[in-house]
C-alpha cells in the first residue's frame, strides 16, 4: 500500500469520525426578525447549521450579514423568532431570560475582543467569576482557576491585576475564564481584534491546542481571513443566509509560525 493510499484512508477515517461526533449546536431553519416601528428587519432567513463536538469553526461575513445575530443566538444571548435551536441536546429556542443565563454559565465559555476583565481584581479572581455564579466552594474555585491559568501559560501571574498584564496576557485570562466551568462550547468574538500580529498568533496557538489536545468545540467570529485559516471549517454569511460552508484543507499552524517567528526586527541600514 503506497503513501497516497494511506493518506486517503486517513482522510476518510477522519471525515467519518467527524461525522459520528455528537452535535453540540443544531440550528434548524432559524429566523430572526427585528421590528423597528412598522418596519421588519430580517436578520436571519431560515438558516440551518450543525456544529459537532471537537470542531473548530470560523464564522465570517460583512456587517449586516447575520453572523453577529447568529452568534447571539448560539450564545443564548437572544432567541430566534422562528426555528429550533438545540445546544448539547437541549432545546433552548424559547427559554426564558433566566433559563438562558443558567445555560450560558453551565454550557458556554465566552471570549470577547475587549477582554471584559474586572480591573480591580486579580487574574485568579477574574477566572473564578463563572464558578462564583455557579455556587462552587472557594477551594474548588481556586484549584480550577489555577489549573486554567496554567493551561494558557500564566502560571505565576495569578495575583496580577489586568493593568499589570499585557493585552495578550489579558486575553489569556479571558480564555482561562471561559474554560473553568468545562463548557460544551467556547465562543470567541473577534478575540484578536485588539492584539498585534504576534500576540494574535499566540492566542490562536492556545485555541488550536485546546481544540486539538482537549477536543474543545470552538466557534470563532472574525473578519480576518488569515485568522479564519487557523480553524478547521469556515462558514460565511451574506444577507441573513449561509453563503459558503467549507473545510480548511491546509490549516495554518500557529505553533509552527511562532517557532519560526523572528526574534527581532533586523536593521535596514547595512
Amino acid at each position: 500500500m503506497n503513501n497516497a493510499t494511506l493518506t486517503a484512508d486517513a482522510a476518510e477515517t477522519k471525515t467519518t469520525d467527524s461525522q459520528l461526533a455528537r452535535p453540540v449546536i443544531v440550528l434548524d431553519h432559524i429566523h430572526k426578525i427585528y421590528r423597528m416601528g412598522d418596519v421588519e428587519v430580517h436578520a436571519l432567513r431560515g438558516i440551518s447549521l450543525t456544529i459537532r463536538e471537537g470542531e473548530f469553526v470560523a464564522i465570517m461575513g460583512a456587517s449586516g450579514s447575520g453572523k453577529s445575530t447568529t452568534m447571539n443566538i448560539i450564545g443564548c444571548l437572544d432567541r430566534p423568532s422562528r426555528g429550533l435551536y438545540t445546544l448539547d441536546g437541549v432545546d433552548v429556542s424559547q427559554m426564558s431570560k433566566d433559563e438562558r443565563a443558567d445555560i450560558r454559565n453551565r454550557k458556554i465559555g465566552f471570549v470577547f475582543q475587549g477582554f471584559n476583565l474586572l480591573s480591580r481584581t486579580s487574574a485568579t479572581e477574574n477566572v473564578e467569576l463563572p464558578m462564583l455564579y455557579a455556587g462552587l466552594p472557594a477551594p474548588e474555585r481556586q484549584a480550577r482557576a489555577s489549573k486554567a491559568l496554567k493551561a494558557v501559560g500564566l502560571a505565576g501571574r495569578e495575583q496580577n491585576h489586568p493593568n499589570q498584564l499585557s493585552g495578550g496576557q489579558q486575553q489569556r485570562v479571558a480564555i482561562a475564564r471561559a474554560l473553568v466551568n468545562q463548557p460544551s462550547l467556547i465562543l470567541a468574538d473577534e478575540p484578536t481584534g485588539n492584539l498585534d500580529s504576534r500576540t494574535s498568533v499566540e492566542v490562536m496557538e492556545i485555541f488550536q491546542r485546546l481544540n486539538d489536545e482537549q477536543g474543545i468545540t470552538l466557534v470563532l467570529v472574525t473578519h480576518e481571513n488569515d485568522i479564519a485559516e487557523y480553524a478547521k471549517r469556515v462558514i460565511v454569511f451574506k444577507d441573513g443566509k449561509i453563503n459558503r460552508d467549507y473545510p480548511i484543507t491546509e490549516r495554518r499552524s500557529a505553533a509552527e509560525e511562532l517557532r519560526n517567528w523572528p526574534t527581532a526586527v533586523e536593521d535596514d541600514d547595512d
